[in-house]
């Protein structure tokens, strides 16, 4: 291993060309105000690499849902999540819990806990799958979620929840893909 101590280490030009999450980067070092948490959570996310980009064109979308809708709108969704999954640091997991905390009685996070829980086999087939077939697939796992939520007396806007409760308690020894 070589160290700065070493008599051959020799710092580049180019080493100075940082370009990790550049415009929060540069953001971040822009800084001039008091901490609060959006920051304190923006620092966080640049730190693990999660901070997602997202334009201002698919806000707008996200926010052409509200809470007190209870049907599913399924042109705007497949829009919405077209354009969350282009973005940067945003997967399915990822836009089916903005989507959740939108409006939780149109929409749940599609969690690999519930997932095996109603469908018997692991999620991470899904992510093998292109941006339309995953679409397709988180809006037949919203149908089927409706179902079973309607089979075993469950209330639709914290099935989520429930099912994942139920997962772990149930499935307990059988391990997940990326948890410890």
């Amino acid at each position: 291993m070589k160290t700065v101590n070493d008599p051959e280490f020799v710092i580049k030009d180019s080493y100075s060309d940082y370009t990790y999450q550049k415009e929060l980067t540069d953001e971040l070092d822009r800084i001039k105000d008091d901490f609060n948490y959006e920051l304190l959570h923006k620092i966080v996310l640049w730190k693990l690499n999660r901070f997602p980009l997202v334009n201002e064109e698919t806000l707008e979308l996200l926010n052409q849902i509200t809470k007190e809708q209870r049907t599913l709108n399924v042109e705007l969704t497949k829009q919405i999540l077209s354009r969350l999954l282009d973005s940067k640091g945003i997967q399915l997991a990822m836009a089916s819990t903005i989507l959740r905390f939108k409006n939780p009685y149109v929409y749940q996070i599609i969690d690999q806990r519930v997932y095996r829980l109603l469908n018997g086999e692991k999620m991470d087939k899904l992510t093998k799958l292109s941006k339309d077939e995953q679409i397709e697939s988180y809006l037949t796992y919203l149908e089927d979620l409706q179902k079973a939520c309607t089979r075993i007396n469950i209330p639709f806007h914290i099935s989520d929840r429930i099912l994942y409760m139920a997962d772990k308690d149930i499935n307990k020894y059988i391990k997940l893909d990326s948890y410890g």
